[in-house]
């Protein structure tokens, strides 16, 4: 009998498993339904996640916007309403109303900034190796319990630099080779360079890498752009962690349909690809080009399947996906995003259940 932790390695190695493993992220409200109905928030462990996720504690560079004192030159070009809150980063956010959870409205320090001195000055946040020296025991202890780590550095480069600047404004920078874009592109490609090698260091299982390059209705961004301006920069990153460990499983996130930059992917070095949307990939076809190359991991959908299916339509495309990837394995099922507050909970057992029926033995 395999423990949990090498139940999931070897499925993300596609080395064959005993049971395919899944993920939930569940909102606030759907964690407190979870809690009324159960007793406890300890949902992970209710579906019997093998894995658990961990994150450093970064310390913001911009404490008078954290604090929201916002002040000359940044947020010049930003109307900020009363209710605007400050992330690490100094991003701003405001919420349209206490519904909306994550979907939120960016207000971006750096828009309309000209000068590339006050970018190349802008204070990112950090992070002190010595404050976060416990990550190194909770990797232990979590790895003491059977359970494998994955580390949260998504937004690794392409999203954080455009709600810094603003997708319209870094774009144009980029189109017109303007010095702004390289540099804040590589500030925070450096910065995700230290954390993956810190992250490494800790003995981590698995790195998270994530930023949205796909639309529902096609790629976000064109190919030679990302060739140019985004690859090069994550390959740094994914070096960086395998410089440490050479044996570290990267994860690369990106909401929409990007079948077109998954070649470009798996050359720099990307393992598991998330969350293969179903609303705009087909998971069969993607299945068919890389699964021999790739591991998987969501693939069911967000926006019907899981909030509005029925248990059994459930059931039929959990095994579909399962046999898809056949005796190697190479899958974590779940949903394509959060859990939002409209997912039945019996919908998330009813998923959990069918993994369970298709019990395989390692090859």
């Amino acid at each position: 009998m395999l423990t949990p932790r090498e139940n999931f390695l070897r499925t993300l190695r596609r080395q064959g498993f005993e049971w395919t493993p899944i993920d939930y992220w569940l909102c606030d409200s759907k964690i407190h339904d979870f809690e009324n109905r159960y007793g406890h928030r300890d949902y992970k462990s209710f579906f019997e996640m093998d894995h658990r996720w961990v994150k450093i504690f970064e310390k913001t560079g911009s404490p008078e916007l954290k604090a929201g004192i916002v002040n000359s030159p940044y947020f010049d070009n930003e109307e900020l309403p009363d209710s605007t809150e400050f992330d690490v980063w100094g991003i701003g956010h405001s919420k349209g109303s206490e519904a909306a959870y994550h979907m939120t409205r960016m207000h971006h320090p750096l828009k309309g900034v000209t000068d590339a001195d006050l970018i190349a000055r802008y204070p990112l946040p950090s992070f002190d190796p010595k404050e976060n020296s416990f990550m190194i025991n909770e990797v232990k202890k979590i790895h003491n319990n059977g359970l494998a780590v994955i580390c949260d550095l998504q937004m690794t480069i392409w999203e954080i630099s455009w709600y810094l600047r603003s997708m319209e404004e870094l774009i144009i920078d980029i189109m017109m080779g303007d010095e702004k874009a390289r540099i804040i592109l590589d500030r925070t490609t450096e910065y995700a360079c230290q954390k993956a090698r810190f992250y490494a260091q800790s003995g981590v299982d698995v790195l998270s890498l994530g930023d949205d390059i796909g639309t529902q209705a096609g790629p976000m961004i064109g190919m030679d752009m990302w060739e140019e301006w985004l690859k090069p920069r994550h390959k740094k990153v994914i070096d960086a962690a395998r410089e440490v460990n050479p044996d570290i499983l990267v994860f690369y996130h990106s909401c929409g349909h990007y079948t077109p930059f998954i070649p470009g992917l798996l050359e720099i070095g990307v393992d598991i690809l998330n969350p293969i949307q179903p609303e705009c990939m087909n998971f069969n076809e993607v299945h068919d080009l890389y699964g021999d190359k790739a591991s998987f991991w969501g693939t069911l959908g967000s926006q019907q399947l899981i909030p509005f299916g029925t248990k059994e339509e459930i059931r039929e495309e959990v095994h579909n996906r399962i046999n898809t990837c056949g005796e190697k394995g190479g899958i974590v099922l779940g949903p394509s995003h959060l859990v939002e507050p409209e997912v039945p909970l019996d919908n998330l057992i009813a998923m959990k259940d069918a993994t369970r029926e298709l019990y395989k033995r390692t090859i």
